[in-house]
């Protein structure tokens, strides 16, 4: 498949990157920073902070499928999230592809938005520590991300395009498994943490299973 990852020099970004290039996909790789990449990849470079449609339509034109692991790379940035999912949104409509994964996360569930302004005060897949304790400490010190990013699930809602949105709990560096648990439209039960590795394996996954189109999977260990 030709492939178009955005993000690709981030945490989940380079597993996406890595694992479709070894899977034999032709992949260009949207970045802020082509020198942080092998040559041999094929990069643009566009910051979504600031988009430049020019550049993302050329990104995207004739691929597949996008995958996007946008995220900020600090609280300052909050809202890069919604903002570059716009964009992309906006550009695979002027060239004409549809199927896109992105990555959320599993706090998303409950937050409100525009779109979702009544969701549940709890997910079903969370147990006691995590609705009394982890979760409510969680949203606190991160609100405002996981704010843009339940903007960012209304935007691709609202987009009539073939998404997937991936929500993983908490990530870690641990090397690829392939072994984890999902599930549609919930969290996991007892599901605390996933490798990036994993995220990005269920991402490249879910391509070729067209009952992922228009549903949120919750992802964990």
């Amino acid at each position: 498949m030709k492939l178009t990852i955005f993000a690709a020099t981030g945490g989940i970004g380079r597993q996406l990157l890595a694992q479709a290039v070894a899977a034999g996909h032709e992949v260009t790789a949207v970045v802020r920073n082509p020198k942080r990449l092998s040559p041999e990849i094929r990069a643009i470079m566009a910051d979504l902070a600031a988009s430049d449609p020019v550049a993302i339509d050329s990104a995207i034109e004739g691929t597949d499928a996008v995958l996007s692991a946008l995220g900020p790379r600090s609280i300052s940035e909050a809202g890069i999230t919604s903002q570059g999912t716009r964009a992309i949104v906006q550009a695979m409509k002027a060239v004409g592809v549809r199927r896109v994964v992105v990555v959320s996360a599993a706090p998303v569930s409950t937050i409100s938005s525009p779109g979702r302004p009544k969701p549940p005060k709890h997910d079903p897949g969370d147990g006691f520590f995590m609705r009394n304790l982890a979760a409510p400490l969680v949203k606190a010190i991160f609100r405002k991300h996981y704010v843009d990013l339940a903007l960012m699930e209304d935007i691709l809602r609202d987009s009539g395009l073939a998404w997937t949105v991936v929500r993983p709990p908490r990530l870690t560096d641990r090397p690829l498994s392939g072994t984890y648990r999902t599930a549609y439209g919930q969290n996991l039960p007892h599901g605390l943490s996933i490798s990036r590795a994993d995220v990005a394996h269920l991402m490249l996954r879910v391509l070729g299973q067209p009952e992922t189109i228009g549903r949120v999977i919750g992802v964990a260990y």
